[in-house]
């Protein structure tokens, strides 16, 4: 039990604040409970090994009787046979008063103060047996030497049964052998012969190399048992944490299920008002009911609707994130044209590509057929990641787009530039809903940091993947595909089975 304070420490001293109060928490009890039991152990051990020790004893239930007849019909051929019946008698009555009380505890359970008294009544029936056990060196024979070495057999062979059987009692092993062993060796000075000195050595030796044994047996026990104890421990903490894990898990779930639900609401409720804003100050702007007799008014009136333009977009960005993440996002699949979509949005972007001196190429794959897929979808990817390329990339820099055929079958959209990179500890932020990196993203356009979740759950949504590869100061690529299942390919001309009369 030492070796496992030992280990408790070493556990605590590696562990954090909490672990190491868990751990002191755990040592106390454990002296606590050495404080109440009568052998320096936890209660529920003192039950755990007086319950192995009965059933190792009911283990012998046929054994011992069997040796007992064995010993009677040997011995009957020295020993005075009226003093033999006696002791195979109460051998007998022994053994089955035994084999009563340990059926008896194994099947009955007692509190820890009952525990105590039927170990020390366990240990006195195993003194018992010893004492009958060692009378039989004190039968009359009619061949005292002969007598004695059979005893001295007996003897060997019953202490290491003995000293086997009741390792989990120590009481029970020192009081079932010793009797057996007082009475060898008293048996043999009685005869007073000489060359009989060395079996009664040979016994005591025998009786402490047996008591050693137990003992050890007795050490690895209560070590098997701690550690039996500290699993259950750990798998009752485990359980406990992985049901705190799962209903955290279910409330951050539900939490976000709700902030999906209330941005798409109030996204909603916001475009409502925005739309008759852009309405009107579009009105304004361009003076259809009268020109304005003040050109600042004019200005913010091309202030207002460009906000409010901004102020849309993001709106739509974040309903569109929202019912992704609600899964409430619908496709509105049809056959589209991979490489005609992203051509038509380089053309949108191209010349806000080259305002900044960005230098575009495109290269597509010939033959490309047309995939199952919603366009709109396609289309607000292809935009998105071309806006992102834009932004981020400096001028005199190189945006490439390519389209073309992946090993499998499927199609791919890949769209690189040689922006300044995203370090590669802020890349799961940059993919986060609303993240923003901090040193590349700080000398560009600001964003809402909605682009890239919002390709990644459209591209799920199609059951394609989506890579995103950034190097510091070297440029950042992103490469999305679709399966070969979403690939419309074109079925075999049906042939004419009708024959012409001839």
């Amino acid at each position: 039990m030492q070796e496992g304070l030992g280990d408790y420490g070493h556990i605590a001293a590696g562990s954090p604040i909490s672990a190491q109060r868990r751990m002191l928490e755990m040592r106390l009890k454990e002296a606590r409970e050495k404080l109440s039991s009568d052998t320096g152990t936890r209660p529920a051990f003192d039950t755990e090994l007086a319950l192995n020790y009965a059933r190792n004893k009911l283990g012998t239930t046929y054994l011992m009787p069997s040796l007992i007849v064995i010993v009677a019909g040997v011995g009957s051929l020295f020993l005075k046979p009226i003093t033999l019946a006696m002791w195979t008698a109460f051998a007998l009555a022994a053994h089955a008063v035994m084999m009563i009380s340990c059926r008896y505890f194994t099947h009955v359970e007692f509190s820890p103060v009952r525990v105590k008294r039927w170990r020390q009544r366990l240990s006195l029936m195993e003194g018992i047996n010893g004492l009958i056990w060692a009378s039989l060196c004190f039968v009359p024979s009619t061949d005292p030497i002969f007598a004695t070495i059979f005893s001295f057999a007996i003897a060997l062979m019953v202490i290491g049964m003995s000293a086997l059987n009741a390792s989990s009692l120590p009481m029970a092993v020192l009081l079932g052998t010793i009797p057996m062993v007082a009475g060898l060796v008293g048996s043999i000075i009685l005869l007073g012969e000489p060359f009989l000195f060395s079996m009664a050595a040979i016994a005591v030796c025998a009786e402490g190399f047996f008591i050693l044994m137990s003992r050890r047996i007795y050490a690895q026990m209560l070590e098997n048992l701690t550690f039996r104890l500290e699993k259950d421990g750990l798998l009752a903490e485990v359980e406990q944490t992985k049901a705190s894990s799962d209903e955290a898990r279910r409330r951050a779930e539900s939490a976000n299920l709700a902030k999906s639900r209330f941005l798409a609401t109030m996204s909603h409720e916001l475009r409502t008002p925005l739309n008759a804003i852009l309405g009107f100050s579009e009105v304004m702007k361009n003076e259809i009911l009268g020109p304005l007799p003040n050109a600042t008014y004019k200005d913010y009136c091309e202030d207002i609707h460009k906000s409010g333009q901004h102020l849309l977009n993001l709106i739509n960005e974040i309903l569109d994130l929202s019912r992704i993440e609600a899964g409430k996002f619908e496709l509105n699949e049809e056959t589209v044209n991979l490489v005609a979509t992203v051509e038509d949005s380089v053309r949108l972007l191209k010349l806000r590509a080259q305002s900044k001196g960005i230098n575009l190429k495109e290269s597509y794959e010939e033959k490309m057929v047309s995939i199952w897929a919603d366009e709109r979808a396609v289309r607000q990817i292809t935009l998105n990641l071309l806006s992102n390329a834009i932004k981020f990339t400096p001028a005199d820099g190189i945006i490439a787009v390519k389209c073309g055929w992946t090993a499998g079958g499927g199609q791919y959209l890949s769209v690189s530039d040689t922006g300044p990179g995203i370090p590669d500890d802020e890349i799961s932020i940059v993919l986060a809903s609303f993240g923003q990196g901090s040193n590349a993203l700080k000398t560009a356009e600001q964003g809402a940091g909605l682009g890239l979740p919002i390709v990644k759950g459209l591209v799920d949504l199609h059951g394609g993947t989506f890579t995103f590869k950034s190097k510091l100061r070297v440029g950042t690529e992103v490469i999305i595909t679709f399966p070969a299942e979403r690939v419309m390919q074109a079925l075999p001309a049906i042939k004419d089975g009708t024959k012409k009369a001839s």
